[in-house]
């Protein structure tokens, strides 16, 4: 019978993962203004080991007191950075290394799938009600989109979010181990 992992198992499990972990990924954040969704980017951008975030536009203050309530303290895990503009944020992006990969439902957009999301990605996500600006989608070194096989037109952004992270952290890890002495299977948390 399976049972959930005690808190030293899952620091273990962790443990493993960060040792197959080599790229970076960032985030650029342009004009979320509900407190909810920059909450849980904030959430899924710390469990999946985002290294800095570019606020951009008019997204909300990570202070927000509504943002706290869904981040519960992940943003202090961060590298946060407020920028007047999205030209601003990219070029940051860039002079940090990052190739930006905008998300977004737009002609020459490769399936998330097909993406280019190999080395140190910066992804970026625009506005709840319309998405990337222009400036974020002629500025990105590539777009992609999330195939949808539904009746909805598209997912809210912190999903989106979610899920284009998790895409980019599980492209990587499905590449094999980063070191050569990555742990054996038998190293993995035991549950007792």
């Amino acid at each position: 019978m399976s049972t959930q992992l005690r808190p030293t198992d899952v620091k273990r499990l962790n443990r493993h993962w960060r040792r197959r972990t080599e790229g970076r990924i960032a985030l650029i954040v342009e004009s979320v203004t509900q407190p909810f969704n920059l909450g849980s980017i904030l959430r899924t951008s710390a469990t999946f080991g985002v290294e800095t975030l570019w606020l951009t536009g008019n997204t909300i203050d990570p202070g927000h007191p509504q943002v706290g309530k869904t981040a519960l303290g992940t943003d202090q895990k961060l590298r946060l950075r407020r920028v007047r503009t999205t030209t601003e944020a990219i070029k940051a992006a860039h002079d940090d290394g990052y190739r930006v990969v905008a998300v977004e439902l737009a002609t020459d957009a490769a399936p998330l799938h097909e993406a280019p999301l190999e080395g140190d990605i910066c992804l970026a996500v625009g506005a709840e009600d319309h998405g990337c600006s222009p400036a974020l989608l002629n500025g990105a070194d590539a777009l992609t989109y999330i195939p949808q096989i539904g009746r909805v037109g598209s997912l809210n952004v912190a999903v989106a979010t979610a899920v284009a992270i998790a895409e980019t952290r599980g492209r990587e890890w499905r590449q094999g181990p980063a070191q050569p002495d990555a742990p054996a299977a038998a190293d993995a948390p035991s549950v007792d």
